[in-house]
């Protein structure tokens, strides 16, 4: 489905227009983004929103305090996925670095344990549990496991960003920006997010009891920035600008070469130069690299890599999460292809298509439908979940579910759960993504159930995909300089996105780079000026001519350490189907 492009408007009036230090393009990117003023550019740490405007910090760095000075076990349950991983080492290390001397972590494994802190995985602790347990980037929605660890007489701190049901869980502490009437200014904090400000904040607790001294110098938590933006970008939460400067700050550390030793390894293995990674690379090179060890394998691969101390070891872990990864793209590629042919074959005019999308099939793999249902979504535009079985006796499904903009998926899921009580045996997220399971039996009812629950909530105008432009660029604009100050103007993501611009060029030239993308030489209808452009992924089986509307982006082409200006083609339409509003 070709998304319509629509122009993004901007203010009548905004001081940021008139800033001459910024390139005029990116004057109104800015604007078009609500930056208004140049004061919401600084990304210093210093603008960070301060740790005291998180709720449950004050009990949780107590329970944190009295253990590090008691010196009792700490046992952090991870999520199996970037944000889940990358949150787990930022918990680890700045545990240690504050003084934690016995400190460990579990992630469960998706088919043996389920999300988060289940009683299955707290079964496995009872012959040695810990004093604290910790959760990151899980445990809001995880009740019987809370009640199953405080049975075994485990303390039980949560930090998670999930949205909460309506009612917590009965931890010790609970820290999450989510909560009703909590008064954090960022809502979109990733896990590892939550879970850094929950060592800022302990630190000053720490530094109140006078806990350093020479002997015990305070530390430096920047060090662990480089993890919190990948888990941040890897996450897909939005870039508001408190995730900005988390990110920034991260991004400075990789590309002067100050990141974790496994980070680096990461970078490298994927064929990167970690001084030139930008905030795309970290959502899809890096990202991709650790969640597919908690797709297919282990996450705690993942895990020990961004722990490592050993160059060497560190290398050995990487190539592994880049095997992984190869591996996870060849199942999604499969995957994908048979959704793409259900499709296919039961909904042939996408114009037919119901308001909503359930997926299932039996042979899928559980650790893949999240990639899938993104895919469809992103094909179709309609809201998605992808199923596989959660056990080898196919009686479980589970499900990984993707939105689009208007519908909240964890409300629909709410919803469809208070209409129906027990088809849904769990279910949790945001409003874009969420997980379930439920019973196989009610598959076909509960497809239905969703639908009608969309269609109750989706104006049919959201049903039409729409793809945001910049506008038009000037030919004395669409220069090397301008992709240079875009690339510098970020960093760009979820929320705050790259710039896009359109407009009409004639195809000078087109050639086949590998077996699937085009390169091209485009000549602005408006001029006689030529560009070199790609095209990823687009050969149909027949090279392009003629005159065509592209939505693109400006960047800097680095081939062999040559700087030169480059179209990214986002989206091409024949110019009598080409439309721009």
């Amino acid at each position: 489905m070709k998304a319509r492009v629509v122009r993004r408007a901007l203010p009548a009036a905004a001081p940021i227009l008139n800033e001459a230090a910024l390139h005029p393009v990116l004057r109104r990117v800015y604007a078009a983004r609500g930056i208004t003023a140049i004061e919401q550019l600084d990304q210093r740490l210093t603008r960070l929103a301060d740790p005291v405007l998180l709720g449950g910090l004050d009990h949780a760095c107590a329970l944190l305090a009295a253990a590090i000075v008691a010196q009792q076990s700490i046992l952090i349950v991870g999520d199996f996925d970037a944000d889940g991983a990358t949150g787990t080492a930022v918990a680890i290390r700045g545990l240690g670095l504050l003084g934690a001397q016995r400190v460990a972590f579990r992630v469960p494994n998706r088919a043996i344990h389920g999300y988060g802190l289940s009683p299955a995985l707290v079964a496995e602790l009872a012959l040695a549990p810990p004093q604290l347990l910790i959760t990151v980037d899980n445990g809001i929605a995880c009740h019987a496991g809370v009640q199953a660890a405080l049975a075994l007489g485990c303390r039980v701190i949560i930090t998670d960003h999930h949205v909460p049901g309506s009612q917590l869980p009965a931890a010790d502490a609970v820290v999450n920006p989510n909560l009703p009437g909590d008064g954090f200014p960022s809502k979109a904090l990733a896990g590892v997010g939550v879970m850094f400000y929950l060592l800022l904040a302990l630190r000053a607790h720490l530094r109140g009891s006078d806990f350093f001294s020479t002997e015990r110098p305070e530390p430096d938590l920047s060090v662990l920035l480089d993890l919190v933006a990948i888990g941040t970008v890897a996450d897909l939460v939005p870039l508001d600008f408190n995730n900005r400067v988390l990110v920034a700050a991260g991004l400075r550390r990789i590309q002067a070469g100050r990141a974790a030793i496994g980070v680096n390894a990461i970078i490298r293995a994927a064929g990167r130069d970690p001084a030139r990674i930008d905030a795309a690379d970290l959502g899809f090179v890096v990202g991709p690299r650790i969640n597919a060890a908690g797709r297919l394998e282990d996450m705690s691969i993942g895990i020990h890599c961004l722990l490592s101390e050993s160059a060497e070891q560190a290398q050995i872990l990487a190539a592994r999460l880049d095997g992984i990864n190869a591996e996870r793209r060849g199942v999604q590629a499969e995957m994908v292809a048979e959704a793409e042919a259900w499709l296919q074959h039961f909904h042939p005019d996408h114009a037919q298509l119901p308001p909503a999308l359930c997926l299932f099939d039996a042979t899928w793999h559980p650790g893949v439908i999240g990639l899938v249902a993104s895919r469809i979504k992103d094909r179709v535009h309609r809201p998605t979940i992808a199923f596989a079985p959660a056990a080898t006796d196919g009686r479980e499904l589970r499900g990984s579910a993707r939105s689009i903009p208007g519908l909240h998926l964890r409300d629909a899921l709410a919803a469809v759960d208070a209409r129906h009580p027990g088809w849904i045996l769990k279910f949790g997220g945001h409003a874009m993504a969420a997980g379930l399971s439920l019973q196989r039996q009610h598959f076909d009812r509960f497809a239905a159930a969703f639908a009608e629950v969309v269609r109750e909530r989706v104006d049919p105008a959201w049903l039409e995909a729409l793809l945001y432009s910049d506008g038009t660029l000037a030919d004395d604009d669409c220069d090397l300089a301008l992709a240079c100050a875009l690339r510098a103007g970020g960093p760009w993501g979820q929320g705050f996105p790259e710039p896009l611009f359109d407009g009409e060029f004639q195809i000078e030239s087109a050639r086949l780079l590998g077996t699937r993308h085009l390169a091209l030489k485009l000549r602005c209808c408006q001029s006689a000026r030529v560009f070199e452009a790609v095209h990823f992924g687009a050969f149909t089986g027949q090279l392009p001519s003629g005159r065509w509307h592209y939505a693109y982006q400006v960047q800097v082409d680095e081939w062999r350490n040559q700087h030169r200006l480059r179209l990214l083609i986002r989206q091409a339409l024949p110019v009598l189907a080409a439309t721009a509003s």
